[in-house]
């Protein structure tokens, strides 16, 4: 089921607006000449100015994830967010999900300056100002104040989704209309997992020194999956190749992988569970990669044998080895769901040159820490992994700052990242347009 929260509001305010020609001019010609099939000009990841238009054109346009409900289980349970300039409390309530700007409407104080908490009425503290659960302002006595209209001042909001857990907000009067049908796509592959039935066994947060299209960069290839050790253990190397350009020496793990796909697709097939590739990363205004692939080893997690790192199913599924189901939304975050646990990962624009990744593994809401789980075991891949991916953005991020840079051919197995970069410049186009 979509659930839609926040309906528009009289207290939202226009957030995106156009940059003037003057601001436009500049960036629109860096667009136009860009070339097909290489990576961006330089300032693409070192300017200031392209990185307030990214939070202008992208990030003030388009959905983007912010948490799970696992993260606000209970009423009055919240979290912030923030997106380059932009800060949202995600505020769980006895209907669903608000999403307000995390802005007093007295002098602009942080309403809510921690990351996580539960609360009744928010309360800034700076002047006790306080709102509802629906960001009416309920509270703002001061001495000698007689004709002040409360009603407004109320925080303004943003649009909020919920979509089989996952709670999306966007910051547009009007956000993109085609959510809908990428709703329609991915609910189907996830409703199983039941995300909304799990709980959060863990949660990381690694700044990156690197502009945020760097680390969305480097999440959709794998040509660089050498370097991950741990996640090698399960995660076919072979992923994002075709069968014509196979390695001589990878042949052998192609076609094991060849067979484990077979298998998965008749176990899916058992179970009623959508398996098929979807993929519109750059055919439409919210991009989406999803699809249901087999594990190495075992076949059933992210573990050095493939075995599963929970003993607890979630939701309804009822066979360990269905490999992962791996999506890829536009712009910010990606996702694996295993049989036994979730991961979801979310990229955080701070500045031109840093990236908060918030990674977060749940598990079903009944398992036990200790007894049904090892938190160390079920988290030290992809800890190993992050880490080793920081390191290769801030790798990239220090070569763009050199007079020598130029942008370089993307690879055929990169062809994830060519599709990222074509919907990135043609939302930035629209933008500056």
């Amino acid at each position: 089921m979509t659930l839609a929260v926040n309906p528009t509001s009289p207290s939202r305010g226009r957030l995106a607006a156009a940059p003037t020609e003057e601001q436009a001019a500049p960036l629109r010609q860096l667009l136009e000449e860009r070339r097909t099939g290489y990576s961006l000009e330089a300032p693409f990841y070192t300017d200031p100015e392209i990185f307030a238009a990214d939070m202008q054109g992208i990030f003030g346009r388009h959905w983007l994830l912010a948490a799970s409900l696992a993260e606000v289980p209970e009423p009055g349970d919240y979290v912030t967010v923030d997106y380059g300039p932009y800060s949202l409390i995600v505020l769980r309530t006895d209907e669903g999900v608000n999403v307000l700007h995390n802005v007093c409407r007295h002098r602009g104080a942080r309403v809510l300056p921690e990351k996580t908490g539960t609360t009744g009425n928010l309360v800034c503290g700076y002047h006790s100002w306080t709102y509802s659960a629906e960001g009416d302002l309920i509270h703002a006595s001061s001495p000698g104040e007689t004709s002040f209209d409360k009603a407004c001042f109320a925080l303004k909001r943003a649009h909020g989704r919920v979509v089989a857990g996952l709670v999306f907000v966007c910051l547009a009067d009007e956000p993109p209309a085609d959510f809908d049908e990428v709703a329609g796509i991915f609910e189907p592959y996830l409703a199983p997992h039941e995300i909304a039935n799990s709980r959060v066994a863990y949660q990381q947060d690694i700044i990156e020194e690197g502009n945020w299209k760097l680390v969305m960069e480097n999440n959709r290839e794998c040509y660089h999956c050498d370097g991950h050790p741990e996640l090698a253990c399960s995660l076919f190397p072979t992923w994002g190749l075709t069968e014509g350009i196979v390695p001589p020496h990878l042949e052998d793990v192609w076609n094991r992988n060849v067979e484990a796909e077979d298998a998965l697709r008749g176990r899916c097939t058992r179970y009623g569970l959508p398996f098929e590739v979807v993929e519109e990363l750059d055919t439409r205004v919210t991009g989406i990669r999803i699809s249901r692939e087999p594990l190495d080893g075992a076949g059933e997690s992210f573990s050095a044998t493939g075995r599963r790192l929970s003993k607890k199913l979630l939701g309804d599924l009822r066979d360990f080895r269905l490999g992962r189901c791996s999506m890829h939304l536009q712009p910010n975050s990606w996702f694996h769901l295993i049989s036994d646990h979730v991961i979801t990962f979310a990229a955080f624009p701070i500045n031109e040159h840093q990236t908060l990744v918030r990674t977060t593994w749940l598990v079903a809401d009944d398992a036990v820490e200790g007894v049904d789980y090892d938190l160390e075991t079920l988290t030290n891949t992809w800890k190993q992994t992050n880490l080793q991916d920081k390191n290769f953005v801030e790798m990239c991020q220090q070569g763009t700052y050199s007079p020598a840079y130029e942008p370089g051919p993307y690879m055929k197995s990169e062809y994830q990242v060519e599709a990222f970069i074509n919907w990135y410049t043609q939302r930035m186009r629209e933008h500056v347009a």
